[in-house]
């Protein structure tokens, strides 16, 4: 793998870091309202699978979508903002957390209902497939999603059709409170492809090295006309499924466990030379950027006055989001009409 791409994973995962624990720092302040779903912990996931895909691609998320949007690149003050419910932000204000939605980026939107990914995947990669084209529908949902109806109907059809569709299951362990395997048969999610002939594999979720090479490949295979595939990541959420949840379930030796592995480090180790030693590593809270840096391990490609420089970026970043958030003005109904125009003179992909 080349040092820019390195570079830029190391980059997105530490502004995925950094902005989730601003959002959480404005929502303690009452600046965000209603759910927050975030995602430190997952990192890996959003930036080895999105990296991996085009421009001309298809990105279907769940309400745990802040970094996917981010990662896609949406501009980071506009999510802010929308997590604000500001008028600039992405959804003008109007979608919140939970439903970001970014058009230019073919980022087709969180979804708060659980299992609601899957036919709007199903529907962007039918729309695919009667064009001819080579692009690809990527379709993120959680392990807890994996017992709705939606999950096995969009599956049969996916494959039936032979749609262009790669279904993203990010295992965290958890529905909302309960492990897999106090609400699954089959805990291993990717087996269940096999009902449907679709081809799936499990990756570790935690090494975004190891989930940008599986899921490239299989959107290789996908483009060649080899019909829908299932990657299954195995991560972990250092936080509670939400801002209203403590967590309080989950034992803390487990929590310490994972964070032992956690992606950003992880993604330190491999690129930053000469840090301390494993027993150091911890990340979580609000200086997770610098704990990542100062205390990662191994040689890479990138030094630490380079990492500093990246540091220093992202943090400008979710200042200067966190800036133009509180800025931006609060949206009217005129708004909602205009939206609501804007639908319906673009109801077809592009």
């Amino acid at each position: 793998m080349d040092r820019d791409t390195l570079r830029a994973f190391l980059r997105d995962m530490l502004l995925a870091r950094a902005f989730e624990e601003a959002a959480a720092e404005q929502y303690t302040k009452g600046n965000i309202a209603g759910f927050l779903h975030l995602y430190p912990g997952e990192e890996a996931v959003a930036v080895g699978v999105i990296h991996a895909t085009e421009p001309s691609d298809y990105v279907v998320s769940t309400y745990r979508e802040h970094v996917h949007a981010l990662v896609r690149g949406t501009p980071p003050r506009q999510v802010m903002a929308e997590l604000f419910g500001r008028r600039d932000g992405i959804s003008r204000g109007m979608g919140g957390s939970m439903h970001l939605f970014d058009r230019e980026r073919r980022f087709m939107g969180g979804y708060a209902i659980v299992g609601e990914t899957y036919p709007v995947a199903i529907g962007v990669g039918y729309a695919i497939a009667m064009r001819g084209l080579p692009e690809v529908a990527i379709c993120f949902f959680g392990d807890g999603a994996v017992n709705q109806g939606t999950f096995h109907e969009s599956l049969n059809m996916a494959a039936l059709w032979r749609l262009p569709v790669l279904f993203v299951c990010e295992n965290n362990h958890y529905q909302i409170g309960t492990e897999i395997h106090r609400h699954s048969a089959v805990t291993e999610v990717f087996r269940r492809a096999a009902a449907y002939d679709i081809p799936a594999e499990r990756v570790d979720g935690m090494d975004v090295f190891k989930v940008h090479e599986v899921t490239s490949r299989m959107l290789r295979e996908i483009r060649t006309g080899g019909g829908p595939r299932l990657v299954e990541c195995e991560t972990y959420r250092l936080r509670g499924h939400s801002m209203a949840d403590p967590g309080s379930y989950r034992p803390q030796i487990e929590v310490r466990a994972y964070a032992s592995t956690d992606p950003v480090s992880m993604a330190v180790r491999e690129t930053v030379p000469a840090y301390p030693s494993h027993e150091q590593l911890t990340v979580v809270g609000k200086d997770a950027i610098h704990h990542a840096t100062e205390h990662g391990l191994g040689a890479g490609h990138l030094d630490s006055a380079e990492v500093d420089g990246i540091k220093s970026e992202v943090q400008q970043l979710v200042q200067e989001a966190v800036e133009f958030a509180q800025q931006s003005p609060d949206p009217e109904m005129a708004d909602a009409w205009q939206c609501l125009h804007v639908n319906r003179r673009n109801e077809s992909l592009t």
